[in-house]
């Protein structure tokens, strides 16, 4: 049985896992069949039918995982690291019968690496299922404030 603070929980590590750089441990909180999308423009319905700073699936978002490892990746020389500051998460939507629960949380996200810093602020909608007895993500929405501006490249996962 899941319980609210179940939810929060779940949240909570998930962004830990993301600053401790322990990605793999990460993707594996998806369902097979589970997104990370940040929308590019505000109440963007879909990140199918419409462009999307990220849409990645399961297979993406382990290649993204495969580059972030290699000691080649031109990118990552100097490795970045980040931080995410959450503000207490809060359960939007809690549908025990039918097994989809939803958590909302607003965030700042700060991505280093080398002498630059980028900073990001938004919102993240979780979207969590029970499956073989663990929570898992079908989605993770990252709505940032500033979504349709021209931002620079994300390295890591927010």
């Amino acid at each position: 049985m899941v319980k609210p603070q179940d939810l929060i929980d779940f949240v909570v590590r998930e962004a830990r896992l993301l600053d401790a750089k322990r990605f793999e441990e990460w993707n594996q909180l998806f369902t097979d069949d589970g997104y990370y999308w940040i929308p590019l423009a505000p109440g963007q319905e879909d990140g199918i039918n419409y462009t999307s700073h990220m849409y990645e699936d399961k297979l993406l978002r382990e290649l993204r995982i495969e580059r972030l490892k290699s000691p080649r990746a031109f990118s990552q020389q100097p490795p970045s690291r980040c931080h995410h500051l959450l503000q207490t998460p809060t359960v939007e939507s809690f549908d025990e019968a039918a097994n989809r629960f939803v958590v909302c949380s607003e965030f700042h996200y700060t991505e280093a690496q080398g002498d630059e810093m980028q900073f990001y602020v938004g919102t993240c909608f979780h979207h969590l299922t029970v499956q073989e007895g663990a929570l898992k993500m079908t989605l993770k929405r990252v709505n940032l404030l500033n979504c349709d501006a021209a931002l620079p490249a994300v390295q890591l996962f927010i």
